[in-house]
């Protein structure tokens, strides 16, 4: 369940800005609806919703899309693509204008605050790699919702919940006091 107040409108330093405009029921679950504007060259990582779908529409500008091990496809105004969940996915900017796009997620789920967050995060270090510390909260926290590919395993799995022990001990963390529960 989404618990951020919408609109809402994030931006990080590596060229995406994502407007989660509103929240409508469907089959008895929320689902946000977003636009974005993506910058040339610019775009998520390859990563994976387990819990949700999306869907981008080609507004303006080519979108390049790509499903882990297929190859790459490349969309027009008009165009969509379909991320269903647990299916590891990226897209970028394939033009040379401000991708423009609408869409939805669903269900909404904790991706309002998670994608906020992990936006801040890379603000704060200025680079796709977000800051230790939230980066590693953020990944270890809601690992049963989302999975970033271009971090190893043992990253991920050893690293990261090192790095989330010592930055509670050194109270980094109070930003996120009422962070939605994880998903199970």
């Amino acid at each position: 369940m989404n618990t951020v107040p919408l609109p809402k409108t994030i931006q990080n330093t590596l060229g995406e800005k994502l407007i989660f405009t509103s929240i409508e029921m469907e089959g008895g679950e929320e689902k946000v609806i977003v636009e974005n504007v993506v910058q040339p060259g610019a775009g998520p990582a390859m990563h994976v919703h387990f819990k949700q779908d999306e869907s981008l529409t080609v507004v303006k500008g080519k979108m390049g899309v790509e499903i882990m091990g297929k190859e790459p496809t490349y969309l027009e105004a008009g165009e969509s693509a379909t991320f269903l969940r647990g299916v590891p996915h990226r897209f970028w900017n394939a033009g040379e204008e401000p991708l423009e796009c609408t869409g939805w997620i669903k269900p909404a789920n904790s991706v309002v605050f998670f994608l906020s967050a992990l936006y801040d995060a890379q603000n704060k270090s200025g680079s796709e790699q977000p800051e230790v510390f939230d980066g590693s909260y953020l990944i270890t926290r809601y690992k049963t919702e989302y999975d970033v590919f271009t971090i190893p395993v043992f990253v991920k799995k050893v690293i990261m919940p090192i790095t989330v022990f010592f930055g509670k001990l050194l109270g980094k963390y109070k930003h996120f006091e009422g962070a939605p529960e994880p998903l199970r």
